[in-house]
């Protein structure tokens, strides 16, 4: 099968991405639907079994296989197809970008990692187990390198069903003597270990010791001797969490013990009970940072930093449009208790309500429904699915509002989040309004300097961006940079954010030295307190590479764009969009010093990259196919670049619309190569249709609607048409005149 890498006809194997006992995990593509999967092999069985254990398992497989597919929730890996082929069982499931947690624990040097990470890992496998245990469904085989947590922050247990049809293999590890069949020691339940009656409360053992393990950084009886650590299971009390690190709070540390009860009886009840426990206890001490939708997730414990810099995100998407730059929202897990918080204004606590506006105290219940739907929100966010997760927020946002008030903290993270999704879904005006209203309502409830009124006061800025009011949006960004400066210091990861977004608005501005110098100075002290390849520091780097070119200094622009690509490809893995999205910038700068040569070739590249991650017809493909076209122009090949821009137009027009600005683009580009070709009056013809929807779209005098009218009278030019160009060339220029360019 391996040789042919072709399964059933559909699935072609790409590659191996994972081995273990029970046999292979590759990525592959589902040609049948175009979409990336990957495809576990299940080992054939061994010569020793007979025909009819063969037939048993196999359709116990099936069976097995049947129930995982069944299986359907955001914390469970999606199964999609399974079956057999020459001999060997196969499953086809969802490919999942990210680490599991043994992983990450490697990667991190086996330090722990940081608490409010670990309480979100808590909080969303007990949710996904819930979800199974109620349907029957126990795993059996909880352990770290089966819980996979994504770039996006979302976490998914895989393999459900699968570790039992293992015991039936006769593959898993067996202990010398005893012909107890084996998971993984480190993770067993006592009643595993005794072969007892096993249920739910099992899986819940076992995530209590995968919990005390990626958060303390060992098992919680780290033997070399296997013997030993199934004895420590049956018999010994794990050490306290305490014992290994100090910053562990005491209500998580009951959780995890709790897990870790000798008897089932002992343990939370089930998983729905144990997440109740950490969203309500969780968020009556210390509300655990949320991971914000768009961030990776956290890089835990960077050796020789403050500690601030714990539990900080790894940067986000950087796209040549524009950098969204979005805080952690540290309100958004808060209960009804947030009077202990400090009052701003100098008492002890925060103001209580006026008289007469008294509410009844919600219930913990209601809260910790209200919590869960707040992450459900951000999980939605997470994937992507900003219509569907505006609907949550505003839908807590007024239930919130209705229990606790309108400046209630709680209240105010749903808004912002609302706010979020608006500025994500285009709808800019909109959002400007929620996070004004959210940043006057902070302010009054916390403070004009405290973070999260400074959070959505820069989000405001960052939306008057959006909508081109970038007079407006610098005064925003100055006045919250000040207040950070004040208040954090200027070395400050918020503070450096801030400065980073005030340079790139600066030069929409038209002030390119300004920008220049204070992107140079930001990547400086993002080098120094995150280090050289922080995905933060190159988002900075390659803001430094896009004000090289703008201020015509192509060569170092160059420079700077392959080394941000490289940085990114080790730190991120080749196919990031962010690795990507530098190496289409290397092309940009390569066609403008003339090596239009090397530029296609990379162009030819990225473009079947781009194809192969996300499709022949996504939008960033399509820009890679675009600049392909144009450097086969400046290379006077213009019968190839003409049929390139006429397909990439084509399918822009069915992708993203008529009038859109990359639609246009590429229409006139085709009345480019037409004009190079002589056609001059089928140039013409496409000239005006992209002038006239520009006028429509963008108004008259924006400029690039002046330079389609331009291009219309050179091309009537060209046509001997000259009183007709010159009346053209006088229109324009005093619509420029009244514009002020």
């Amino acid at each position: 099968m391996a040789e042919t890498r072709l399964i059933q006809g559909r699935y072609r194997l790409l590659e191996v991405i994972g081995r273990g006992g029970m046999g292979e995990v590759w990525s592959a593509v589902d040609e049948s639907l175009g979409r990336r999967v990957a495809v576990k092999c299940l080992k054939p069985m061994a010569p020793q079994h007979d025909s009819a254990f063969t037939t048993v398992l196999r359709e116990r497989f099936r069976r097995e296989a049947r129930v995982a597919a069944n299986l359907q929730h955001r914390g469970v890996t999606v199964v999609h197809d399974f079956g057999e082929y020459e001999g060997v069982l196969y499953l086809v499931m969802e490919l999942l970008e990210g680490h599991n947690l043994s992983q990450l624990l490697e990667q991190n040097s086996r330090r722990p990692l940081p608490v409010h990470e670990v309480v979100d890992i808590a909080e969303q496998v007990a949710d996904a187990l819930a979800y199974t245990h109620e349907r029957g469904i126990v795993h059996r085989d909880l352990k770290p390198a089966n819980i996979m947590r994504l770039t996006d922050g979302a976490v998914k247990i895989c393999d459900f069903g699968i570790a039992r049809l293992g015991e039936d293999m006769g593959i898993s590890a067996k202990l010398t003597g005893t012909g107890i069949a084996m998971g993984t020691p480190h993770y067993m339940s006592p009643e595993q270990i005794g072969g007892g009656v096993i249920d739910h409360r099992s899986d819940l053992y076992s995530l209590g010791c995968v919990l005390y393990e990626i958060v303390t950084g060992v098992p919680p009886f780290d033997h070399e001797d296997a013997w030993a650590v199934l004895v420590g299971h049956r018999d010994t009390v794990p050490q306290p969490l305490h014992t290994h690190r100090d910053d562990i709070p005491d209500h998580f540390q009951r959780v995890v013990l709790d897990l870790l009860a000798k008897t089932p009886d002992e343990r939370p009840s089930d998983a729905r009970d144990l997440r109740r426990r950490i969203v309500r206890q969780g968020s009556a001490h210390a509300a655990p940072v949320p991971v914000p939708p768009g961030f990776e997730p956290g890089l835990p414990g960077l050796p020789g930093l403050p500690m601030w810099t714990r539990g900080m995100t790894a940067g986000h998407k950087a796209v040549d449009t524009g950098l969204r730059t979005v805080l952690p929202d540290h309100s958004a897990g808060l209960t009804g208790e947030w009077t202990t918080l400090t009052d701003p204004r100098g008492g002890g606590g925060l103001p209580t309500p006026r008289a007469g506006t008294e509410r009844p105290t919600p219930s913990p219940e209601l809260l910790g429904v209200l919590a869960g739907r707040h992450n459900a929100g951000l999980s939605l966010g997470r994937l992507g699915r900003w219509e569907e997760a505006g609907e949550v927020h505003r839908a807590v946002a007024a239930e919130r509002e209705h229990a606790l008030g309108p400046d209630h903290p709680d209240t105010l993270a749903s808004r912002y989040e609302v706010g979020f999704t608006l500025s994500r879904t285009g709808r800019a005006e909109d959002a400007l309004r929620e996070f004004v209203r959210v940043a006057d309502g902070r302010e009054r409830a916390l403070g004009p300097d405290h973070p999260d009124t400074l959070a959505a006061r820069q989000e405001t800025a960052y939306v008057l961006g959006q909508l081109g009011r970038h007079f407006e949006a610098n005064d925003v960004y100055a006045a919250v940079l000040a207040a950070r400066e004040r208040g954090m210091g200027p070395d400050h990861p918020d503070t450096l954010r801030c400065r980073h977004n005030l340079a790139f608005n600066l030069s929409r501005l038209g002030r390119l030295e300004d920008s220049f110098r204070l992107v140079c100075e930001v990547a400086a002290a993002r080098a120094a307190v995150l280090g050289a390849e922080h995905p933060d520091t190159l988002v900075t780097r390659y803001e430094v590479a896009y004000a090289l070119g703008r201020l015509g200094r192509w060569t170092e622009a160059l420079a700077t764009y392959r080394e941000v690509a490289a940085a990114r490809a080790r730190a991120l893995g080749p196919d990031h969009p962010d690795t990507l999205a530098a190496r289409y910038e290397v092309g940009i700068s390569l066609g403008r010093l003339g090596r239009s040569t090397e530029a296609l070739e990379l162009y030819r590249l990225l473009v079947d990259d781009r194809t192969r991650l996300h499709g022949p017809a996504d939008p960033e493909t399509l820009r890679a196919r675009h600049g392909l076209g144009v450097n086969l122009g400046r290379l006077t090949r213009w019968d190839e670049a003409l049929t390139e821009a006429l397909e990439v137009g084509a399918l822009r027009e069915r992708v993203l619309g008529p009038d859109h600005p990359d639609t246009l683009v590429s229409r006139r580009e085709v009345a480019v190569g037409l004009g190079w070709l002589g056609r001059w009056n089928e140039a013409l013809t496409v000239y005006g249709q992209v002038a006239t929807a520009r006028e429509r779209v963008l108004g008259l005098d924006h400029p690039d609607a002046l330079a389609s009218r331009n291009d219309e009278a050179h091309c009537l030019e060209q046509l001997g048409r000259h009183t007709e160009a010159v009346q053209l060339y006088r229109r324009v220029a005093a619509l420029r005149e009244r514009r002020g360019t």
